[in-house]
Formats: structure tokens, C-alpha cells, sequence
């Protein structure tokens, strides 16, 4: 879980993914950003689209589910790693659990609508999860985000 030592590939790809929620950002969505990789190739890179596509479900995790799934021709992602700005919400925990990814590595924690605020663990049972990975970075995009909207 949270605090682990950041090697130097999970730091590699948070950036990766921040540059997606930096997109997110320009755009006008809350940004989110997220990457799937594969044996250190990205297999999908994706934002948050839920105001441009009006769709709840159009997170940046869930966006990036597909495109994986579909460059590998599969549902599973049992030797892949998510790499996500922010802690998943409930539903996109779900759609992992179902994807059986191999690793979770988010950034910044979300109280408010983060998976772990329920107290279950809602990956799949082999899915490792970590947190905190370039934490300050992902957090302050978020802070800025909303601040420019109030």
C-alpha cells in the first residue's frame, strides 16, 4: 500500500500518466491521467473524458481498460500495471478487479471518493495496489484544477 520506496520505472510511468491528466486539464476535465503497461510498454494512455463524452463512467481508468484490452485482444490484464494520477473510485476499482490486472500504482489518495475509503479491498486478491507514487505532483494538478474553477 501506500509509502513504498519508488523505483525508478514506477516514477518513469506516473509521469507518463501525468502528462495525460495535464491533457485532462487543458481540456476542462478534472485531470485524471492513466497508462497500462506491459512488459515496459505502454499498451494505453488515457484522461478523463467525462464532460466531452457526458458519460459518468468516462474516467481516466475506465478509458484506459478498453484500449488495453483491445490492444492485447483480451479482457484480462493479469501482466499489466495501471498507473493512475488518483486513488480509483469504487467503480473503477471494479473494473479492475475484473480485468485482474497485476498492479495498481496511483498517485495522490482520495478521501472523499477513493476505493479505500470503503475499508474493503475491492482489487482482486493477486492485484498488487501501491500509493503515493510522485504524490505532490498529482495532488498539486488536482489543487490548481479546482482552485481555477471556484
Amino acid at each position: 500500500m501506500a509509502g513504498q520506496n519508488q523505483n525508478p520505472q514506477d516514477i518513469f510511468f506516473m509521469r507518463e500518466a501525468l502528462k495525460q491528466a495535464q491533457q485532462a486539464f487543458e481540456e476542462g476535465e478534472v485531470p485524471v491521467g492513466a497508462v497500462i503497461v506491459w512488459k515496459n510498454k505502454i499498451l494505453a494512455k488515457a484522461c478523463n473524458y467525462t464532460e466531452k463524452l457526458t458519460d459518468a463512467t468516462a474516467h481516466a481508468e475506465m478509458q484506459a481498460i478498453t484500449t488495453a484490452c483491445n490492444a492485447i485482444g483480451g479482457k484480462y490484464l493479469s501482466d499489466c500495471t495501471l498507473y493512475v494520477t488518483l486513488e480509483p473510485c469504487v467503480m473503477c476499482a471494479g473494473a479492475l478487479y475484473w480485468s485482474q490486472i497485476s498492479r495498481v500504482v496511483y498517485g495522490a489518495s482520495d478521501p472523499k471518493r477513493g476505493c479505500r475509503r470503503t475499508g474493503i479491498n475491492l482489487f482482486h486478491p493477486k492485484t498488487e495496489v501501491y500509493g503515493g507514487v510522485l504524490e505532490n505532483e498529482c495532488a498539486q494538478l488536482l489543487s490548481d484544477f479546482f482552485k481555477n474553477r471556484r
